[in-house]
């Protein structure tokens, strides 16, 4: 599979919204101009109203105003919803793509990455476009618009405005250079601190079983101290800067209204005019003192925006290559080798070639920590190897694409894990319309059909992790009922029996024999002797090499010391290779 060039996919995604952008700017022109209704009402009143007596006058002006208001009703309510809808719209183009890359992410390169920071840099960005605190972005060019208007009534109201104006603008500034760097660190320290969270959840058995709770538990408050007191800091920074300008902005209201008292004192301006040009300021600085009491959400949002477009531009889109047809369950390994990630330690694993062919069952045995979950790691396309290539029916992994590979080769890893979700849905691999006759088929094959229905409500039983409702047993035949969902041509079992009783084994035993009987093939690591029961073949791997690969009985007595006690474990697993109908009867 190839990868699609990296491209600035947030500008992309914004660009798709370009045109309602525009829309929001139209609107924005027409409620700021609208917004000079009531200092031009105010002047016609005190001006023209007042000292002709006329009421009715006044009562045309009062309903001019009224359908003017009620316009910027409508347009305002109008370009709040367009702005919510290109936040959504956002989302909605990228929420997929920062899922996948975040799967993606921490399947290829191990354990949690800032995936989950990702999708909440992305919610940071889409309740951004929620706030009116954006609106407040697009009023505030028309700042200098209002603040020349004040200069058509006097020349010193309009120094008088455009000064307040400057000190509201420089507290933005002050605040913006006093409060980035607190933010920051605050929302660096809070990540830290959710995947300690994360991680004594997945850990809370060993956490509790070996007395770390209340360490633990330390740790995390310790980080989560440190988080609030930068933000805490953060925030009582812009708050004296916000709660200045709300004050500051107060007293040029009543300073710039004294100021056209004095002017109509001196028979410089008009009453009216010195009540419109006191709105007109407080309408002209508004955005700024909006933009300052919010500035926390707009710098959360483009922080997000920024290392949202980092952590994409670190897992490149993929192009889905070209559908090959249905693989036949041939799977050639070639002189695979992974290189340590420590300088000077010995490879992981070196020189492993096999090839497992249609109908057959091979075992990788070895003890533990030799290199055989890295070996099925490789095989499942979940780790580039440093040296040679695997194929499935001649092709390489790359070719299938991974969404096709899962499907075609069924997977019961070491660690089995499920997600929130009844237990159809878990076994049809979480669709969102499982097919029930699939589901039933794959758990009748994997020999726990009736174990399903002795749970509380069968297959719409919820499965919730960490709820302790299945035995270990239970998960890897459940897991397992999982890999064969969508008929593979080829299973990968890593460690497959290590919670499993004798009956469950007997069970998995049955699994391979019928794989083998449709032509399909069967890749088991294990350290166990009931799991290559019915192996063919055996491959010895031993500090990352391969140190033996024939027939089953024949590597057992020429490399296993044990070999007659290993031979006596496997018949008493083994079972008789019949149909599957005839052994769930």
């Amino acid at each position: 599979m190839s990868l699609r060039t990296p491209q600035k996919e947030l500008t992309l995604g914004r660009a798709q919204s370009r045109g309602l952008l525009v829309a929001v700017l139209v609107f924005s022109v027409f409620t700021n101009l609208l917004m000079l209704t009531g200092p031009l009402f105010m002047l016609q009143v005190y001006d023209r109203v007042l000292g002709s007596r006329s009421e009715e006058t006044l009562v045309a002006l009062f309903i001019l105003v009224g359908a003017l208001y009620l316009f910027y009703w409508l347009l305002d309510y109008a370009r709040g919803r367009v702005m919510a809808r290109i936040g959504a719209r956002l989302q909605a183009s990228l929420a997929r793509r920062v899922f996948s890359a975040m799967v993606e992410r921490a399947a290829l390169r191990g354990g949690q990455g800032p995936g989950a920071t990702a999708i909440g840099d992305l919610d940071a960005i889409r309740n951004l476009f929620a706030a009116p605190v954006l609106l407040a972005l697009f009023d505030m060019p028309w700042t200098p618009f209002f603040l020349a208007a004040i200069f058509l009534f006097h020349p010193l109201l309009g120094l008088a405005a455009i000064g307040g104006g400057a000190v509201l603008i420089l507290a933005t500034l002050i605040n913006r250079w006093v409060t980035n760097g607190a933010l920051e660190r605050s929302q660096a320290k809070s990540s830290r601190a959710a995947r300690l969270a994360r991680q004594a959840e997945e850990g809370g058995g060993l956490i509790w079983s070996q007395g770390m709770a209340s360490v633990m538990a330390d740790r995390w408050a310790r980080m989560q101290e440190d988080a609030s007191a930068e933000g805490m800091d953060a925030n009582d920074r812009s708050g004296t800067l916000a709660s200045f300008s709300r004050a500051f902005r107060f007293f040029l209201q009543s300073g710039l209204l004294a100021l056209g008292a004095y002017l109509v004192l001196q028979h410089a301006v008009t009453p009216g005019a010195m009540i419109a040009s006191s709105i007109l300021m407080g309408r002209a600085l508004a955005p700024i003192e909006q933009v300052l009491g919010q500035w926390a959400l707009i710098q959360r949002a483009r922080s997000g925006w920024k290392t949202l477009g980092e952590f994409l531009q670190t897992v490149p889109e993929r192009i889905q290559p070209t559908q090959l047809p249905d693989p036949v369950a041939q799977l050639t390994v070639t002189n695979i080798g992974l290189r340590a990630s420590a300088p000077g330690a010995p490879p992981v694993l070196q020189g492993i070639s096999f090839e497992l062919n249609p109908g057959e069952a091979l075992g990788v045995i070895g003890k533990s920590g030799v290199g055989k979950t890295t070996l099925a790691r490789i095989i499942q396309g979940l780790l580039p190897p440093t040296t040679g290539e695997v194929r499935l029916a001649g092709a390489t992994l790359d070719q299938y694409g991974h969404e096709r590979l899962g499907r075609v080769m069924g997977c019961l890893p070491q660690e089995v894990r499920f997600f929130d979700g009844t237990v159809a849905e878990n076994i049809a691999h979480m669709e969102l319309n499982p097919d029930p006759a699939r589901v039933v088929q794959a758990a009748t094959l994997a020999r726990v059909h009736d174990i399903i229905l002795k749970l509380p409500q069968g297959y719409d039983t919820m499965l919730i992790e960490g709820s302790g409702l299945l035995s270990g047993g239970q998960r890897q035949r459940l897991a397992l009922a999982r890999a064969l969902y969508h008929d593979p041509v080829l299973l990968v079992l890593d460690e497959p029996n290590s919670a499993l009783d004798a009956d469950g084994s007997e069970a998995l035993n049955a699994v391979v024999a019928d794989m083998k009987r449709a032509g399909k093939s069967v890749l088991i690591m294990t350290h166990r002797p009931t799991a290559i029961a019915v192996c063919d073949r055996l491959m010895v791997i031993d500090a990352g090499q391969q140190k033996a690969l024939g027939p089953r009985d024949e590597v057992l007595k020429s490399v296993i010391r044990n070999a007659p006690e290993v031979q006596r474990a496997m018949g008493a697993a083994r079972v008789n290779v019949v149909p599957q109908k005839e052994a769930q009867g």
